[in-house]
C-alpha cells in the first residue's frame, strides 16, 4: 500500500478536526458536500520510522530532507493543540517533538510518524 507524507497539508486535516470537534453544524445548516475535500480524520495512528518497511523509511527521509524547521514547528504546535493527536502520542510514549512526518489514508486515519532523536 502507497502512503502519501506529507507536513504542510497535515497542519490543515489536524486543525480542521480540531474544529470539527470543537463546533457543530446547526440543523438549520447542514455540512456542503465536497466531493473532492480530503477525508476527515477520524482517528489517529502513531509509528516509529523505524518500524516502517524500508522502502516507506526511504520516502519518509525524502520528505523530512525537503522540509523546514518553521512548518515542522506549525506541525508539532498543531499536535499539541489536537488533544485527539496527543492522546495517541502519550499513549506510544512519544511527544509531538518526535514527528517528522505524516500519513493520510482514505479510511479518515491520520498516521504521525515519530523519530527517536539520535
Amino acid at each position: 500500500m502507497r502512503k502519501v507524507f506529507m507536513l504542510a497539508a497535515s497542519l490543515a486535516f489536524i486543525g480542521a478536526s480540531a474544529a470539527n470537534a470543537q463546533t457543530s453544524p446547526t440543523p438549520s445548516q447542514p455540512p456542503a458536500a465536497e466531493p473532492d475535500a480530503a477525508p476527515k480524520i477520524q482517528r489517529f495512528n502513531v509509528v516509529d520510522v523505524s518500524e516502517l518497511p524500508q522502502e516507506t523509511q526511504k520516502q519518509v527521509e525524502q520528505v523530512v530532507a525537503q522540509g523546514n524547521d518553521a512548518t515542522l514547528k506549525e506541525l508539532h504546535s498543531t499536535i499539541d493543540a489536537t488533544p485527539e493527536a496527543k492522546a495517541a502520542l502519550d499513549a506510544k510514549g512519544a511527544t509531538s517533538e518526535q514527528v517528522v512526518a505524516t500519513a493520510m489514508s482514505k479510511d479518515g486515519t491520520l498516521t504521525l510518524i515519530t523519530k527517536k532523536k539520535s
